[in-house]
């Protein structure tokens, strides 16, 4: 390996024979490929659905939400005349992570109908003038849908990087690394094939031989054997958390529509008792959580013989 002029100063560098390289990870992929949907369409709305579902869900698990999803608002345009309520409901049935996320998709469907005339803009920095796109979603499809898009740095990328050409857990190296090693307009391919090689090849246990690993002649890991990876924060539990209790919450009004906090609390956790540790003060939390992210409405009801707190869907 030499580093080039441009990247004398960093802790890394590619191999020589670049173009050998990107040739072989475009022909690895390009040979075999897990045919996850998705990767079959060049569709923007199609494409975003999947990478907002994919960003706390196993793949594996998207691919029957996805298609449910389109089958009940195949476009932009049905998607943003759907009921908030009932969008936000399958998200929750389907355990597809924070429920604020299907509210943003909802909303940005809305944005491509009246502020784009139903299509979606085609550059990064537009597609991040959708409600809930930040600047990896945006790039991701921009890259699968008009390949148009930079080098994707996810999970994957960092530890394919860091591995095959010893770049340092920097973020900054990474970005410039992945962007120096793809090819010019080719994006699309380029991002698929090197996300695969960390999903299937490159995996926290690395499968290099039985996987057959386009880059083990170019890999430092493989000619060293040391295969350390990039820190990867841990993701919290879904078990038990406050994130599967607000999903519970909007699975019970869904179901109820308007009900006070008496009668809800118990149909969102079976020991809750108004006065102890998961009780009224409890579900008041989840409640204003769920309130400042647009899903529910919480007042006061007057009755004949109390004033009780009621939680409804808003629609």
């Amino acid at each position: 390996m030499s580093r080039s002029d441009a990247e004398s100063d960093s802790d890394y560098s590619l191999p020589d024979d670049l173009p050998a390289v990107r040739d072989a990870l475009v022909s690895w992929y390009e040979e075999d490929h897990r045919p996850f949907p998705w990767r079959e369409t060049d569709d923007a709305y199609e494409i975003l659905v999947s990478e907002v579902m994919s960003q706390q869900t196993q793949l594996g698990r998207v691919v029957e939400a996805w298609e449910a999803f389109l089958d009940n608002w195949p476009t932009p345009s049905d998607l943003a005349d759907a009921d908030r309520a009932d969008v936000v409901g399958f998200w929750t049935d389907h355990s597809l992570g924070y429920n604020n996320r299907a509210k943003y998709l909802h909303e940005a469907a809305e944005q491509v109908v009246s502020e784009y005339d139903g299509e979606f803009p085609r550059t990064p920095d537009e597609l991040q003038n959708l409600m809930g796109v930040g600047p990896y979603t945006a790039n991701a499809v921009a890259s699968f849908a008009f390949n148009d898009g930079d080098a994707v740095v996810d999970t994957n990328v960092k530890r394919v990087l860091h591995r095959a050409f010893d770049v340092p857990d920097d973020d900054a190296a990474f970005e410039a690394a992945a962007s120096e090693a793809m090819p010019e307009g080719e994006s699309r391919v380029w991002n698929n094939a090197i996300m695969e090689l960390g999903g299937v090849a490159c995996e926290q246990s690395p499968k290099c031989d039985s996987a057959g690993c386009p880059w083990r002649e170019w890999c430092h890991a493989y000619e060293t054997g040391d295969f350390t990876a990039p820190d990867v924060p841990t993701q919290p539990s879904f078990e038990g958390s406050r994130r599967q209790f607000r999903g519970k919450v909007i699975s019970v009004l869904k179901e109820y529509d308007e009900l006070p906090l008496s009668k809800l609390g118990p149909r969102v956790r079976v020991d809750y008792a108004p006065e102890g540790e998961y009780g009224r003060e409890w579900l008041g939390g989840l409640l204003s959580d769920l309130a400042d992210d647009g899903l529910v409405e919480v007042e006061e009801s007057d009755s004949e013989s109390e004033s009780e707190t009621v939680a409804r869907l808003r629609r």
